[in-house]
């Protein structure tokens, strides 16, 4: 009896003699045994589908079995062929390997040697068909992230963009309240309109950093030679105004060149320097490193930027990539909360990944990688 089911077999010989008995001797055995005489007739009965295993024999006129086979796999990949073949006919049956077939018997046929190669035969197909239902599963899976994915993205877009207008408006009215209208307030009013002022100006930078961050997820990656020593320099003298009137060690090893877009790069380097300069600033002085090194498990290098700042807990490291998720208050540290976020996709879209290492007041290192790299550093 076959071990798996379904169990439906196609037999195929031009002899209708062996067929028959070929059908028989396997029905007895417990199979779903259908037999035909051609290899039209064999594409006819696969048309109507429901066959697990076709075994067929090798030489027939017309249409031989490798023949045969290549046609029956063109209409069902997940099919598994056995040839049957004579002494003399080992290499064509070879080939017929060659062309799909995952198996061969010798004629006359025999159940000791027939019987195992029928059960290896339908083992491989129920893990054609489970790999094949996995694979389904993978693929309508990635599409609906996909669209779940373009979706938060317009809504973040649309949501951002349509909370600037109305935002603008209530941020006007303020500035017009403490410009021309304070004079009849009690200091309580006056304190409130501040309140107002202020919270409609983190409310935009925050709606601001949101739409920056749903943009990200549309645009294209325009992959070049980006000199990563030059660009982590500039961005250095760009932060030059974060390091007045406080003492800042800050040092920069030798990078290589990368295959990155280097605007998008450009914003990784500048958030995470951006944060080791925010979040160090109890310091004095403030020690942050930028560097490359090479990890055992991983291929590519590995860029990092280190503080000695006030760390964080390592045991929510993972939230600290998600949007709006802050570990420290924004009376202490200010901040958006989409910063690393927006890190984590831009080195995600180039293949990349990020992460980070940190222990409370003993400073972090953000690490991350990218692409190979096209030279090293000299």
């Amino acid at each position: 009896m076959p071990d798996f089911a379904p169990s439906r077999l196609l037999v195929v010989d031009d002899e209708v003699s062996l067929m028959v008995a070929l059908r028989d001797t396997l029905s007895a055995e417990g199979y779903h045994v259908t037999g035909v005489t051609s290899g039209a007739a064999a594409l006819a009965a696969l048309r109507e589908g429901g066959f697990d295993v076709i075994l067929t024999d090798l030489v027939m006129p017309q249409m031989d079995g490798i023949a045969l086979l290549r046609q029956a796999l063109v209409g069902d990949p997940n099919l598994v062929g056995i040839v049957m073949t004579g002494h003399g006919s080992i290499p064509t049956a070879v080939e017929a390997m060659k062309a799909g077939a995952i198996d061969y018997v010798l004629k006359p046929f025999k159940l000791s040697t027939a019987l195992p190669a029928l059960g290896r035969a339908l083992l491989l197909r129920r893990l054609r068909l489970k790999n094949a239902e996995l694979e389904e599963r993978v693929r309508v899976r990635t599409a609906e992230l996909e669209t779940a994915n373009q979706e938060l993205d317009a809504f973040c877009h649309s949501v951002s963009h349509d909370l600037r207008t109305p935002l603008r408006a209530i941020t006007g009215f303020a500035e017009i309240l403490r410009k021309y209208h304070t004079t009849g307030l009690s200091p309580e009013g006056r304190h409130l309109i501040d309140l107002i002022h202020a919270g409609t100006g983190e409310m935009d930078q925050l709606t601001g950093a949101l739409l920056a961050f749903s943009r990200l997820g549309r645009e294209p990656i325009e992959r070049q030679p980006v000199d990563l020593d030059l660009l982590c320099c500039e961005v250095i003298q760009s932060t030059s105004g974060e390091r007045l009137h406080r003492p800042v060690e800050l040092t920069q090893s030798p990078l290589p060149t990368v295959s990155a877009d280097p605007a998008l790069l450009r914003i990784v380097l500048v958030n995470l320097l951006s944060n080791a300069l925010k979040y160090s600033r109890p310091r004095n002085p403030a020690v942050i490193e930028i560097g490359v090194t090479q990890l055992a498990d991983e291929s590519s290098p590995v860029f990092f930027v280190r503080d000695n700042g006030v760390g964080f807990d390592p045991d929510r490291a993972d939230r600290l990539f998600e949007v709006f998720q802050r570990l420290h208050q924004s009376q202490e540290f200010e901040g958006t909360g989409v910063g690393l976020a927006t890190v984590r996709r831009i080195i995600e879209r180039h293949g990349g990944r990020v992460w980070a290492e940190a222990a409370p007041n003993r400073g972090a290192t953000f690490f991350f990688t990218l692409p190979p790299v096209i030279k090293p550093a000299v």
